[in-house]
C-alpha cells in the first residue's frame, strides 16, 4: 500500500468511525434477523445474553490429548480456520500450550507438579481493559457492551497493532490466503482474505441462536461459560468455590477467562 492509499483509507475509516455504532448495530440486526429466515416466533431460538461473559476452564478435566483436540476442532471447523501445516503462518483461535508460556508470571515453585506440567487450553481473553481495542486504527477491533472483544475483518486493514498490544498472543495474521488451506468449509460462517488478523470471539454467532459456544459444547464440562455479573450463573457459583487463576493479572486487563486450579471442596 503507497502513501496516498493508505491516507485515502484513513478518511473512510474516519467518516465509518463516526457512525461506527450505528453500523454494528445493523450489522446485530441483520444477524438476528438471518437466524429467523424462514421461522415463526415460536421455532426462533432465544438468544443467549449477559451483562459480562466469561469462561471457566477447568484443568483436571482435560485429562487426554483428544480432549483438547476436542475442543480445537469444534472451534476451527465452524469458523473456517486454515490449517497451512506449519507454525510459522499458523492460524489459531484456540490452542493448547505449556503452564510456562501461559503464566510466565506465576514462579510459585510450590504449585503442584500435576498443574505446571499440564497443558492448558488458551484463547483471547475479551478483557475487561483491551489494550487491542485502544490501538486499532479503524475500530475493526472494538468491544460490545457484553464485554465481547470482537473483530471485523472487514474493517481489518492488517497493520497488526493490535497484535502487537495484546499481551496473550491471542491473534493471528492471514500471511496467505487462507481459503485453499480449510479442509472443510463451512458456508454459515465467513472465510478470510490474506492480510487480515482474526481472533476467537466468543462465538457471539451462535449466542444470538442460543447456543453456546462451540467450544464449550465439545468440552464436556471442562469449559464453563456464563455471566459474570450474575451470582446465580454457573460461573459465578464454580468461581465462589474453586481457587482459579488469570493470565497475566498484573497488567490490569482485566481478563475474562479464568482458570482453575483448586480442588472443589464442596464435592
Amino acid at each position: 500500500m503507497n502513501r496516498r492509499q493508505f491516507i485515502k483509507l484513513a478518511g473512510i475509516s474516519t467518516v465509518l468511525g463516526v457512525g461506527g455504532i450505528s453500523a454494528i448495530d445493523k450489522l446485530k440486526g441483520n444477524v438476528v434477523e438471518a437466524a429467523r429466515d424462514g421461522m415463526t416466533d415460536s421455532e426462533f431460538p432465544i438468544p443467549l445474553s449477559a451483562k459480562r461473559w466469561a469462561m471457566v476452564v477447568d484443568i483436571g478435566k482435560f485429562k487426554t490429548d483428544e480432549d483438547y483436540q476436542k475442543c480445537v476442532d469444534a472451534c476451527h471447523s465452524i469458523h473456517n480456520v486454515p490449517d497451512f501445516g506449519n507454525k510459522k503462518d499458523e492460524v489459531k483461535w484456540i490452542w493448547k500450550d505449556t503452564y510456562e508460556h501461559a503464566f510466565p508470571t506465576q514462579v510459585n515453585q510450590y504449585i503442584p507438579a500435576g498443574i505446571k506440567e499440564k497443558p492448558l487450553l488458551l484463547l483471547c481473553n475479551h478483557c475487561e481493559n483491551p489494550p487491542c481495542v485502544r490501538v486499532c486504527p479503524t475500530q475493526a477491533t472494538f468491544k460490545r457492551k457484553d464485554g465481547i472483544v470482537m473483530q471485523d475483518m472487514h474493517r481489518c486493514i492488517g497493520c497488526r497493532f493490535c497484535m502487537a498490544a495484546c499481551p496473550f498472543g491471542a491473534r493471528s495474521f492471514n500471511w496467505r490466503d487462507p481459503r485453499p488451506f480449510i479442509k472443510k468449509e463451512n458456508p454459515e460462517y465467513p472465510t478470510r482474505t490474506i492480510g487480515v488478523v482474526e481472533k476467537c470471539t466468543f462465538c457471539f454467532e451462535r449466542l444470538v441462536k442460543g447456543l453456546q459456544p462451540a467450544c464449550v459444547e465439545a468440552s464436556g464440562g471442562a469449559l464453563v461459560f456464563g455471566d459474570l455479573s450474575d451470582p446465580n450463573s454457573e460461573v459465578r457459583k464454580i468461581l465462589s468455590t474453586r481457587y482459579s487463576i488469570r493470565r497475566k493479572q498484573e497488567l490490569g486487563t482485566q481478563p475474562g477467562v479464568y482458570y482453575l486450579i483448586g480442588g472443589n471442596e464442596n464435592a
